[in-house]
């Protein structure tokens, strides 16, 4: 059941990012490597990749109980990332723009459907209580990696995927403040995962 559950959710997230890789190509501004660059600037991007990456991992894993893949705590960082991936979307940007007809579709697999279909996952197969809430000091890495990434990016092209670390808008105060408060609602998601798992989900 984990490994057919894996292949499903694997093919819609390769599905979900490789189209909107092709739509970003048919519909770019910019050269196709300032294209490509840009389209691995976005979070969503980026965190659905790896959703896809750890899904086809699992998939193709001869012992689902192997390490590192099914290590405890890699589903619920992974959980983690792309819960902020919906959030953000469904209360920051999607008043900001209306896609249609299969970019409408693809952006609600990848800040909808996805995010769901983990959360569903993480549900079924995380084993949190051998996870220590320490973790969570590991797992922020990738979020501040991503950060220093996308700002070290865009002193260089001036190109700033989300309008809430646009530098050159909005200042650089203003965005390390939304980063803030960006990463404190990450570790409240990741410690309210952990809570639920032990204390209510119990595994």
């Amino acid at each position: 059941m984990k490994k057919n559950l894996a292949v499903f959710f694997a093919l819609i997230g390769w599905f979900a990012v490789i189209t909107q890789f092709i739509l970003m190509l048919e519909n770019r501004v910019t050269s196709l490597p300032e294209t490509v660059i840009r389209f691995f600037s976005f979070f969503t991007i980026l965190t659905n990749t790896l959703v896809a990456i750890y899904f086809t991992l699992v998939s193709i894993a001869k012992n689902q109980e192997s390490k590192p893949i099914n290590a405890p705590g890699i589903l619920t960082a992974i959980t983690v990332y792309i819960i902020i991936v919906g959030l953000v979307y469904q209360l920051v940007l999607r008043q900001v723009w209306d896609p249609q007809g299969l970019q409408m579709i693809v952006d609600e697999l990848l800040h909808t459907v996805i995010p769901l279909l983990v959360i569903i996952f993480w549900s079924i197969y995380e084993r949190t209580k051998s996870i220590n809430y320490s973790q969570i000091v590991k797992w922020a890495i990738y979020p501040l990696t991503y950060l220093l990434y996308v700002l070290t990016l865009g002193s260089f092209s001036n190109f700033y995927p989300y309008p809430f670390i646009d530098v050159a808008t909005i200042g650089m105060t203003k965005t390390l403040l939304n980063s803030t408060v960006l990463l404190l609602i990450f570790l409240m998601i990741s410690a309210f995962l952990l809570m639920v798992g032990k204390s209510i989900i119990k595994r």
